[in-house]
């Protein structure tokens, strides 16, 4: 394996995980950002009152994401595997 290789397959690694990542990531984004406006508009100072609409928000993204985030991670799974033989020489 020379370096090339191996930046190729970090590489793929980190876009891979980004694109898993990226939609629960934003979506909890989202919602935390929405509910700190409502309680600085409201004066209502709760720091748990974020978890469960962020909880709620990560759950609805894995049912509607989840085939396609398998899916993604399938083809990289096969594409490592795949040249398994090549990155050991």
């Amino acid at each position: 394996m020379n370096e090339e290789m191996a930046m190729s397959v970090g590489s793929e690694a980190i876009k891979t995980t980004i694109m898993l990542a990226g939609p629960m990531l934003a979506a909890a984004l989202v919602i935390g950002l929405v509910v700190s406006i409502l309680q600085a508009i409201t004066q209502i100072n709760e720091s748990t009152l974020t978890f469960i609409p962020k909880m709620i928000a990560v759950i609805v993204v894995l049912m509607v994401m989840g085939p396609w985030m398998v899916e993604v991670m399938s083809q990289y799974t096969t594409q490592v595997l795949g040249t398994a033989g090549e990155l050991v020489r």
